[in-house]
């Protein structure tokens, strides 16, 4: 299924900037503040007849977020289950190639992972290998395949979490968002920030503007870097990024500039607690985690459908970071942001997707 591109919603309370980086928003560098290891404890070594995991990322690790994540779960996975577990890395080319390496490298039951919206052939190409079990990350299949699970998640809720402390915490009532590229999953994030943003106007009577732009790249924190200066140029003091290891530059802006930043996928907040204010945290290596957790009990009722792992689930939520840090979202806008999540939960609040 290939990237579909969405007409994003306007309310009259909420102004969304169109300007891509370059013109009312784009581009420059940074160098990341700190470094997180992906994963926490070096694995035991598999069985020889040990179940493989081959997790194939559309561009590569190192990105502190999405990419990451879904290595911290495969390596939990050898560490705690005994997999072996094998990586690939894309570099954003060749991924149907990628996907067969993988597979022609399974045995039969083993298990392909694949992160990122690039892996659409994965529909033609799983039915290749019948023997071999599918995870596709962060999209879905035209339609069911069955042996390709397919892992989407809410990310419009936890986004609307991520708006509602971006409205709160801001002094200039305008706020920001930095998104990889103009996709539907990317805007997915940004209707959900947008309909948090306008929820706190809703309940404060303020005016609360969003602005946006794209960097159009996934790993080039030099971008990020201008597409946040241009959103702060506009007023904005809170900038939520949505573009991976781009989103570094983001958070460099921040510090430089001294606005506030959210960071993605991952809690973030490690990276620069005086600039990150909190994370909105998208549990791609949990998901892996607990659905070939699943498969090694003998439950593979999942494959064949498309998981949407929700707020509900526990899958998508907010970060404040590690006990200790510095915290500059207050404690009853912690509180309002809870209450907020378990009316998300059980379908009190409807929040805005492009899916």
């Amino acid at each position: 299924m290939k990237k579909k591109l969405l007409a994003l919603l306007l309310s009259s309370a909420m102004v969304m900037s169109l300007a891509a980086c370059g013109g009312g928003g784009a581009a420059s560098s940074g160098t990341p503040a700190a470094s997180k290891p992906a994963n926490s404890g070096a694995p035991a070594a598999p069985e020889a007849n040990a179940l493989q995991v081959t997790l194939v990322v559309a561009d590569t690790f190192g990105d502190r977020s999405f990419y990451d994540s879904s290595k911290e779960g495969v390596d939990k996975l050898a560490a705690d289950k005994g997999v072996s577990v094998k990586t690939i890395e894309c570099n954003g080319e060749n991924h149907t190639t990628q996907m067969r390496n993988a597979a022609d490298g399974s045995k039969a039951g083993d298990v392909v992972v694949c992160v990122g919206w690039e892996f659409y052939d994965v529909e033609t190409v799983a039915p290749d290998y019948p023997d071999v079990k599918w995870i596709w990350i962060d999209n879905a299949t035209s339609a069911p395949v069955p042996n390709v699970l397919n892992i989407t998640y809410a990310q419009n809720e936890g986004s609307f979490l991520a708006g509602y402390i971006a409205a709160a915490l801001s002094k200039t009532y305008v706020v920001g968002a930095v998104g990889g590229e103009d996709a539907a999953t990317i805007n997915d994030f940004i209707v959900g920030f947008q309909q948090g943003a306008e929820y706190y106007a809703s309940e404060t009577g303020a005016l609360i503007s969003v602005v946006k732009n794209y960097a159009n790249s996934y790993t080039d924190p030099a971008v990020g870097k201008e597409c946040a200066i241009a959103l702060n140029d506009q007023g904005a003091d809170v900038i939520f990024q949505i573009a991976s290891a781009t989103g570094d530059g983001v958070f460099e802006a921040a510090k430089e500039k001294g606005f506030y930043a959210i960071g993605v996928d991952s809690d973030q907040k490690y990276i620069d607690p005086e600039v990150i204010v909190c994370s909105m945290k998208k549990e791609v290596g949990s998901s892996i985690y607990d659905a070939v957790s699943a498969l090694l009990d003998g439950d593979s009722s999942r494959w064949g459908t498309t998981w949407v792992a929700d707020m509900s689930t526990g899958y998508v939520g907010i970060g404040y970071g590690e006990e200790g840090s510095t915290q500059q979202v207050p404690d009853e806008v912690k509180s309002a942001v809870e209450e907020l999540a378990g009316k998300i939960a059980s379908g009190e609040i409807k929040v805005e997707t492009t899916r």
